[in-house]
C-alpha cells in the first residue's frame, strides 16, 4: 500500500508541475500564433493565468510535501507547515479571484467598443479552470483519475472532500 501511495503522491506532484512547465511556452505560443487575440494586452489575462499556475504551484507543493514525509518518516499525513501555508494561499487565492473578475471587468470599460471577443473567452476559460483547479484543491475533489475513486463516486453517488480540506478540519 505504501508503495502505491508514494506512486500516486508523485504522479500528482509531478503532473502538476509539468502543467506549469507547459503552459508557461502554451501561452506564448498562442500569443504569437494568434495575435488577434490580444491575449498579453488584457489585464485580466495575466491575473487569471498567474492565478492558474499559482494554485498549481500550490498543489504542486501539497502532493511533494506528502510524498517527501511518506518516504522520509514513513507517515502520509500531510506536515503541520504545508497545512498551515495552504490555508493563508486559500485566503490569497480568494483575493486574486476576486480582483480577476474586478479586471475582467476593467479590460471589457478599456476595450469597449474594440473588445478582443476571443481573447476574452479564453482568458474566461483559463479563470474557469482556475476556479475549477482551487474548488478541487481546497474543498470538493474534481477529479477522480483512479479506479477507488471512481468506484467511490458510483457507490455513494456523491463527490469527494478534497485532501487538503480534511487536512485543514484534521489539523486546525
Amino acid at each position: 500500500m505504501k508503495s502505491n501511495l508514494e506512486k500516486r503522491f508523485k504522479y500528482l506532484y509531478t503532473g502538476e508541475r509539468f502543467a506549469i512547465i507547459l503552459f508557461i511556452p502554451l501561452s506564448c505560443l498562442i500569443n504569437y500564433t494568434y495575435p488577434n487575440l490580444q491575449l498579453y494586452s488584457l489585464l485580466s489575462f495575466w491575473i487569471s493565468f498567474c492565478l492558474l499556475l499559482f494554485i498549481l504551484i500550490q498543489g504542486t507543493y501539497y502532493w511533494h510535501s506528502k510524498w517527501k514525509r511518506l518516504i522520509t518518516e514513513k507517515k502520509s499525513k500531510t506536515p503541520i507547515k504545508t497545512v498551515r501555508l495552504l490555508k493563508k494561499m486559500k485566503t490569497i487565492n480568494i483575493v486574486i479571484i476576486i480582483s480577476s473578475i474586478i479586471l475582467f471587468i476593467i479590460d471589457i470599460l478599456v476595450h469597449y467598443p474594440n473588445l478582443p471577443i476571443k481573447g476574452l473567452l479564453i482568458n474566461g476559460f483559463i479563470f474557469i479552470f482556475a476556479i475549477l483547479e482551487f474548488i478541487n484543491y481546497f474543498y470538493i475533489q474534481l477529479s477522480y483519475d483512479n479506479l477507488s475513486d471512481i468506484k467511490y463516486l458510483i457507490k455513494t453517488k456523491k463527490l469527494k472532500r478534497s485532501c487538503l480540506s480534511k487536512d485543514f478540519k484534521h489539523t486546525l
